[in-house]
């Protein structure tokens, strides 16, 4: 099947919008993507026609329960959950990470272990450090390996001990854009009798997610890196978040998963999300597929990586022909299934935000810095003040944006060593 860029485009508004008469190209997707027009309209329908707390007998409360209800079942369908009550929606992945490190910090004890990659966001890690610091647990730092641009299983079965409690990994770099083998990973880490809590955030919009195939215990993802609104989701096993007891108000709900959710939620934001999932449902469906949302949603994966790793590709080909730069992350067009379409570079002598200042001039929108991949680029020697210049393809960018956006890094590259010269 052909890849409808056009017909999908149009579905997302700000795509249109320019500023002064020039283009927008939107390739800071890692930090948060565009949404569609769905996703607009059901955060204003919801605002509008069932803007209530929950809990009463009118018509407005009555509505905004299946508003809530719906969206946990949308992320069910979503992440391959067996029930909407593993879904714990919350404010964003971080906040989320921190509440579940002290929930799950009354299970442990001085001198437990938990084991840390240098390979994940600091809302991966973070958390956990602070936890051992209050607890006094013992923390094992897991390395990638700079060759494969992964975790390697025989790393982690060696940091392994009947101490460990815990093992927090990323599906997905938001620096080097690397997959990780999360299933193998998980399977040593079970086996030793670890919990294993997974960051999806930035696997999960361009990859189709399986918590019951994966074997994890927890996995994390943010909605507005999938086309949907600011929220984090959350999913536990069953079995492991309801035997534990979370930090809430002492009336609130007992009930699952309500007890992990504090406060009002977010319910506009929870209508914006279901209609995000429901983005991919249509998009699989007008793939051909025809069976359930779950399946419509693995159907838009589909097609959507065939579209992408071809820019991917693209972009990383074009970037490869400027010499003294260079990418930081898989490389190989064989290994291209091993990676999201997320591509970071430094350039020798040149600063990279010189080079995303200028590029940003030009409406281009993308980002430099460590983007909050503090392990990484301290294990790389790259000086996390200036970080690298990171490109993030989604699936609604263009082979002419990727033209246009590599004409500019040679353009604006080849400026700065002049000037430097």
């Amino acid at each position: 099947m052909t890849f409808q860029i056009d017909a999908l485009r149009g579905k997302f508004p700000a795509l249109a919008l320019t500023d002064k008469g020039r283009r927008r190209i939107y390739l800071d997707n890692p930090a948060g993507t565009q949404v569609p027009q769905a996703v607009a309209d059901a955060v204003s329908r919801c605002l509008l026609t069932t803007n209530a707390n929950l809990g009463g007998f009118f018509e407005t409360t009555i509505a905004a329960q299946a508003v809530v209800d719906e969206a946990h079942q949308a992320m069910a369908d979503f992440l391959g959950a067996k029930s909407p009550e593993e879904i714990i929606i919350g404010a964003n992945m971080t906040t989320l990470t921190y509440h579940m490190s002290r929930t799950l910090g009354r299970t442990m004890k001085p001198g437990d272990e938990i084991i840390l990659t240098r390979m994940d966001h600091e809302g991966n890690v973070s958390p956990w450090l602070q936890l051992a610091e209050d607890l006094g647990l013992v923390v094992r730092w897991l390395s990638f390996d700079e060759k494969t641009w992964q975790v390697e299983e025989a790393t982690l079965a060696g940091l392994l001990s009947e101490k460990t409690r815990l093992v927090a990994l990323n599906y997905a770099s938001n620096l080097t854009g690397s997959i990780n083998r999360v299933k193998a990973l998980t399977a040593i880490a079970r086996k030793a009798g670890a919990l294993v809590y997974v960051d999806a955030v930035q696997f999960a919009p361009h990859g189709l997610v399986d918590v019951q195939e994966l074997g994890c215990d927890f996995l994390i993802c943010s909605a507005y890196k999938f086309f949907g609104p600011h929220m984090g989701i959350l999913w536990g096993r069953l079995d492991v978040i309801d035997g534990l007891k979370p930090y809430k108000c002492r009336c609130s709900s007992n009930g699952l998963p309500e007890r992990f959710e504090l406060g009002t939620p977010q319910i506009e934001l929870m209508a914006g999300l279901t209609a995000a999932v429901d983005y991919f449902a249509d998009l699989g469906a007008a793939a051909g597929e025809g069976g359930s949302r779950r399946q419509k949603i693995a159907k838009a994966f589909e097609v959507s990586i065939a579209y992408e790793n071809p820019l991917a590709q693209r972009l990383i080909d074009g970037l490869s022909d400027i010499s003294g730069l260079t990418i930081h992350g898989i490389t190989d067009r064989k290994r291209l299934g091993d990676r999201v379409p997320t591509v970071s570079f430094t350039v020798e002598g040149i600063v990279p935000e010189t080079i995303v200042r200028q590029m940003n001039a030009e409406n281009i929108f993308l980002w430099s810095g460590h983007n909050y991949a503090w392990e990484i680029v301290h294990q790389l020697g790259i000086p996390a003040e200036h970080g690298v210049v990171r490109i993030g393809i989604a699936h609604y960018n263009t082979a002419s944006e990727i033209d246009e956006t590599l004409e500019s890094v040679h353009r604006v590259i080849a400026m700065l060593r002049q000037q430097r010269s």
